[in-house]
């Protein structure tokens, strides 16, 4: 039956279908990829911080066993020895720890497109479906798994097998050496043995991703029908945000034209544009934009100033500047304090009477 759905779904994911699929963790990942880097990231700083390190653990050691005959053992002496133990252990550690944790971090986030996935941390209750969890040991990718744990045991096989024929024709087994070529032979046999390790599972490592890759590609593959439900879905989404946006704005003109009854004064374009001004001595600072429209909300805002006997200025320059960088319930850019200015000191000279009913229709509206 799986595979009958399987082969049903012959259309590529859409936009939508692989983002929740990656909310979900559903993405290819290996965990082979997170060995190898971290296997990379011990080799390279143990590359480099050997030396350090083994110098470090040597000074330790001379000063532990010549200082034996004079140490007097007690609760005191025994904790401070093991103080100093686990900080030179700690500090030969800690930059092989960073690396190892820096490079798992690095290859999660390389492989899930550093996003996050908050639905992958819920707890998936069909895993828990004996039924399913039968399906899944006899499914193709419990055996590509099983080929590539394989794959990852003869590696590991391999690279000792190697690296045994090698040791055992060092010197050290056939002759006599220096105490301090045994460190030089240990230190040169583990790097061979990890570097032949690290290559192989880089191979293999390899492998898994790009099966992960097709198996997730696979997984993700929808059906004629998902395809056309998810587009409808979409567009459906996509038309009630858009209702949302047309009566935000609807809701926002009606809030302007309700304020434009209390203007100072309309400047207009004449008939393009149209921006209602408000200025109040002592609470503002500036003139304050109340309404501003081009066009057909343009010329509402004239008249219900028509309306409401508000002063209707013409001027084209500054209603154009006006409604590019004035913004509604803010004041006026500062460029245009001298051009406004003269404006109003027009219209408070030519409509006085307006002007005294504007204050009694002002406190109407705050009472």
């Amino acid at each position: 039956m799986a595979d009958q759905d399987n082969d049903q779904k012959t259309e590529l994911p859409t936009e939508r279908h692989l983002s929740e699929a990656v909310e979900r963790g559903q993405i290819a990942k290996s965990p082979e990829l997170n060995v190898v880097l971290s296997m990379a990231a011990a080799i390279g700083v143990l590359a480099f911080t050997s030396r350090t390190t083994a110098d470090s653990l040597a000074e330790y050691s001379v000063s532990i066993f010549s200082s034996f005959a004079s140490t007097h053992v007690d609760s005191t002496t025994v904790v401070a020895q093991m103080g100093a133990l686990i900080l030179v252990v700690g500090k030969a550690l800690a930059p092989v720890l960073v690396a190892t944790v820096g490079a798992a971090l690095i290859s999660n986030g390389f492989q899930n497109g550093f996003q996050l996935t908050p639905k992958a941390l819920g707890i998936k209750w069909e895993a828990l479906n004996p039924a399913n969890g039968f399906g899944r040991i006899f499914s193709k990718s419990t055996l590509v798994r099983s080929g590539i744990d394989l794959m990852k045991l003869l590696a590991i096989g391999s690279a000792l097998y190697a690296g045994a024929r090698t040791f055992f024709q060092d010197p050290l087994f056939t002759s006599p050496v220096e105490s301090a070529y045994l460190g030089r032979f240990l230190y040169q046999a583990s790097v061979a043995f990890l570097t032949r390790l690290l290559f192989s599972l880089a191979v293999i490592a390899a492998i898994s991703y790009a099966w992960e890759k097709f198996k997730t590609s696979k997984e993700l593959m929808m059906t004629r029908e998902e395809v056309k439900d998810d587009r409808r879905s979409t567009e459906g989404n996509q038309l009630m945000k858009g209702a949302m946006r047309r009566m935000a704005r609807r809701l926002v003109q009606k809030q302007m034209l309700s304020a434009v009854p209390t203007a100072d004064v309309v400047v207009t374009n004449p008939t393009h544009f149209a921006v209602a001004l408000k200025y109040e001595r002592g609470k503002d600072k500036a003139p304050v934009v109340l309404a501003k429209g081009d066009n057909r909300f343009a010329q509402r805002i004239k008249a219900i100033a028509a309306e409401h006997g508000v002063p209707v200025v013409e001027n084209k320059p500054v209603a154009r500047v006006l409604f590019a960088m004035g913004k509604v319930g803010e004041v006026i850019p500062p460029e245009l304090y001298q051009a406004v200015a003269e404006i109003l000191a027009v219209v408070y000279r030519t409509h006085r009477y307006y002007f005294h009913e504007l204050k009694a229709r002002r406190l109407e509206g705050t009472a």
